[in-house]
């Protein structure tokens, strides 16, 4: 590897540094400071660490950790779109697929296509490790939401199907931790954080 390679590498280290100004609508836990997309991927790489046992299948814990540490580098671009928001698809392919080139794209190329190709499959949620990552996905914030007497939930009147529909995506990764979360969700009806 020569000089030029290490630039590349160092201009996306400069780049991906944007990501911790993103932030999301979710809050801290136990907290009124939403959580920036640096600190969401950081605590999701390590509830990975910590709760891969519970995956429904065999994985590659480090390949789940590296598409949690970047699957939302694409927002620095793209931008975060809330989950639960009702005028945009939170499926914004296109935009996200155009930053993923830019954004791995300042890297030598080896490691670009491997870090598109790991996105794309986080994306795609197909494999394994996509479905153990995405469960890790939504999984946070339903704690973050419980942390703070309903969260987002309350603030954008999120509805108890709604929440079900778009947390459902954990039992594919996990039907042990989707028990646990489901066990939540149906709580937080019951304790008036979420609504019919």
């Amino acid at each position: 590897m020569d000089f030029e390679q290490l630039q590349k590498q160092v201009d996306f280290i400069h780049e991906i540094d944007k990501v911790k100004y993103i932030q999301r609508k979710t809050r801290l836990f136990n907290s009124d400071r939403t959580e920036n997309d640096a600190e969401h991927s950081w605590h999701l790489a390590l509830m990975a660490l910590v709760l891969s046992g519970h995956s429904n299948e065999a994985i590659d814990l480090f390949k789940v950790i590296k598409m949690l540490l970047i699957h939302d580098l694409v927002e620095i671009d793209a931008g975060d779109i809330f989950l639960y928001d009702t005028a945009t698809s939170h499926t914004n392919t296109i935009a996200e697929l155009a930053a993923a080139r830019r954004i791995f794209g300042l890297l030598p190329q080896n490691q670009a296509e491997e870090l598109i190709l790991i996105w794309e499959e986080f994306e795609a949620g197909e494999t394994a490790e996509s479905k153990f990552a995405r469960a890790m996905d939504r999984f946070e914030p339903l704690l973050q939401n419980r942390s703070n007497n309903g969260g987002t939930w309350k603030e954008f009147n999120v509805p108890y199907d709604k929440v079900i529909e778009k947390k459902g995506i954990i039992k594919k990764g996990s039907d042990f931790i989707w028990k646990y979360a489901k066990k939540l969700i149906d709580n937080s009806l019951e304790e008036g954080m979420l609504k019919r």
